[in-house]
């Protein structure tokens, strides 16, 4: 398995692409306006405590306040607002919380009114980032994350991630992190801490503790709302949460972010510093790698799959529906069954690539295929489980209900990618949109494998002029590679009578192939 970080910027986005085998599974996108990114901390100001949602809204300089519950207000919340308060008036000038008296815990059942009272300074950080018409949502149990440890402060809990099998590596590093943890600390171990020295892991515990002193510095007679400490730049967060071994090239079109990227991976895994490349060919970087290609066929309403299976995702305003159709592929097997669980399996895996690549979020409903066998149940329950194990949302997967449907929950924290993929029809003016010429093209491939595995001698393709062109074209075209694939030549003729989605295949007599 090999993955490849595809980085193209602009003046003002920096995109990213992260291809598993060549395959896009994630697209992220760093705008310079973007002020309310998950893991930035803020000092602000509680406008309003309100009892009935067991919550406060608090002014972070967002045109909507950002929504604290109480549950995410930490047991250390005392001890933080004190915090606050003696460093905010130049009374502490010590911030590394060993001698620092804590106050008692925060009651985890009790009442936001009688936690936090309004005007009152806070140290608030982003847990999920506005979504539509709703503020940022933010918590008071503050982290500051790192390459292998998350600094945890006003804690004294050392916790290690669930996905570190070994008992015996979890209590060596537990064993470690505890010796040079400093008190008034906790830490949280991440699992690419697995197999690591204690200078790495001291090295990465220093620089947090630098980060907060930093941000402490800063909230002495700060104005509210103030970002105090932001996130790491988008190539190097997602750089510090994704990258391991298995990574064969880094490709960035951007000098400048380049040499970023080259620095931090220096740090981070210095053998791998010269997987990082400069890009500066006359192509777009996308263009190069085919995920502009991807991002076309990968988004919208209706997904195409291999084989000629399908799904269709409806977004309402509560969930995602997804429904999964076999296609042409209803008599590719010798039984019902066999179909159902073939068609269920691959779509269970382009399903749990789409949600990374989308970052689709909430309650997602995916109907499957019907399968009589509860064995086929329960096996393509186990392969959606494995393929999502990549996933670093937090998501939960229940088995098949009694109708087939299987019901997933995904941590949202951003909003979700949605990618324009139809353009103006060119047959109406001012008329409705349709799908972009590789859409078509698509379903244009799937219908030729299907006809080619029946031995005509001679085929001719008759369709509109703008997918004629886009078929035959450039080097090698499309055309060119059904043929280098299938070793049989396809004769394309424009139509100008087609309307834009509209295609036939004939064969040497000129009969319609249906």
């Amino acid at each position: 398995m090999n993955k490849e970080l595809i980085v193209r910027s602009s003046s003002d986005i920096v995109d990213f692409a992260l291809l598993k085998d060549g395959k896009l599974i994630e697209l992220h996108k760093d705008e310079d306006d973007n002020n309310f990114a998950v893991g930035d901390i803020f000092i602000a100001k509680i406008r309003k405590a309100l009892p009935g949602l067991n919550a406060a809204f608090v002014n972070v300089g967002y045109e909507k306040d950002g929504f604290l519950h109480y549950h995410d207000l930490g047991p250390k919340l005392p001890s933080l607002l004190k915090f606050i308060k003696r460093v905010s008036t130049g009374k502490l000038r010590d911030y590394t919380l060993k001698d620092f008296p804590f106050e008692k815990d925060l009651d985890k059942n009790g009442s936001i009114s009688n936690a936090l009272k309004s005007n009152q300074s806070i140290l608030v950080q982003v847990v999920k980032e506005p979504i539509s018409t709703k503020g940022p949502r933010i918590s008071s149990e503050l982290s500051i994350a790192g390459r292998y440890i998350v600094l945890v402060p006003f804690s004294n809990r050392i916790s290690i991630s669930q996905k570190i099998e070994s008992q015996e590596e979890k209590e060596r590093l537990k064993r470690l992190v505890k010796s040079i943890t400093p008190k008034g600390f906790g830490v949280i171990i991440r699992t690419v801490a697995e197999g690591k020295k204690v200078a790495e892991l001291d090295s990465d515990l220093q620089n947090l503790l630098t980060r907060w002193t930093a941000m402490c510095k800063k909230l002495y007679k700060a104005h509210h709302p103030t970002k105090v400490l932001g996130e790491m730049n988008k190539a190097s967060s997602i750089l510090r949460d994704i990258f391991n071994d298995s990574f064969s090239g880094i490709i960035v079109d951007d000098e400048e972010l380049y040499i970023q990227v080259k620095d931090y991976v220096q740090q981070i895994a210095p053998k791998k510093e010269s997987i990082v490349k400069y890009y500066k060919n006359g192509i777009p970087i996308f263009e190069k790698f085919g995920i502009e290609r991807q991002i076309k066929t990968s988004f919208g309403k209706t997904v195409s799959m291999a084989k000629g299976a399908y799904f269709v995702i409806e977004h309402t305003e509560a969930m995602h529906v997804i429904d999964v159709n076999s296609g042409n592929r209803s008599n590719k097997e010798k039984s019902q069954e066999a179909t159902a669980l073939e068609v269920n399996m691959i779509s269970a895996a382009e399903i749990a690539r789409q949600l990374r690549l989308r970052d689709m979020g909430g309650i997602i409903v995916i109907d499957f295929i019907d399968m009589s066998r509860a064995e086929n149940r329960k096996k393509l329950y186990n392969f959606l489980r494995d393929e999502m194990k990549d996933d670093k949302a937090k998501h939960k997967i229940l088995p098949p209900s009694k109708f087939g449907l299987v019901q997933i929950t995904r941590q949202r924290v951003r909003p979700e990618r949605n990618i324009k993929t139809k353009e103006e029809n060119p047959n109406l003016v001012g008329g409705d949109e349709i799908e972009a010429p590789i859409k078509v093209v698509q379903r244009i491939k799937q219908d030729l494998d299907r006809i080619l595995k029946k031995d005509y001698k001679k085929i001719t393709l008759n369709a509109h002029p703008f997918i004629a062109a886009f078929l035959t074209k450039g080097y090698p075209s499309v055309r060119t590679k059904w043929f280098l694939e299938h070793k049989k030549w396809v004769k394309v003729l424009p139509r100008d009578a087609y309307t834009y989605l509209e295609y036939h295949f004939f064969d040497k007599d000129g009969n319609k192939i249906n």
